[in-house]
């Protein structure tokens, strides 16, 4: 994890990789009550024994339920001390780019692309999320993440 004693840090990492996350395991519990919440029951996703037989050779994740995950990648791998406070401002770009097996494990790379400035002592972020897939090369998600911090 990386830690940050203030806000005042974030402006000069602008343009590098602040953190990696730690891994986190998809299961077939978290698809189907992702499942539940969204309505979104398409038959890759729940349906395990149908699922086997399909494109992808077994049930996989949503892609936004990938997507979801982006606030426990953040959680493990950033710490900002002495703010009061965090929020999600929102989403440029969201691409997804393979297929996330339900077992697979992921963890997510953070890049800073831009920190302004903004009124109420704080600092709008955009962040680069590029979520990665244990065993592959290929990025599973990548994302452009808006989150705004006050001190």
């Amino acid at each position: 994890m990386r830690v940050l004693e203030s806000l005042a840090e974030l402006p000069a990492l602008v343009g590098q990789e602040v953190a990696t996350s730690d891994w986190i395991t998809v299961t077939q519990q978290q698809v189907d009550q992702f499942a539940q919440a969204t309505g979104d029951h398409q038959w890759i996703h729940v349906d395990v024994e149908r699922a086997k037989s399909g494109p992808f050779g077994g049930p996989i994740a949503h892609g936004f339920l990938t997507l979801s995950l982006l606030p426990r990648f953040f959680e493990s791998a950033l710490e900002v001390r002495d703010t009061r406070m965090g929020v999600n401002y929102g989403l440029n770009r969201v691409r997804f780019t393979d297929p996330v097996p339900v077992g697979s494990r992921l963890r997510a790379s953070i890049k800073l692309l831009a920190c302004e400035s903004l009124s109420g002592n704080g600092y709008q972020m955009t962040w680069l999320v590029t979520v990665q897939r244990e065993g592959s090369d290929k990025p599973v998600c990548i994302a452009e993440s808006l989150t705004r911090r006050y001190a």
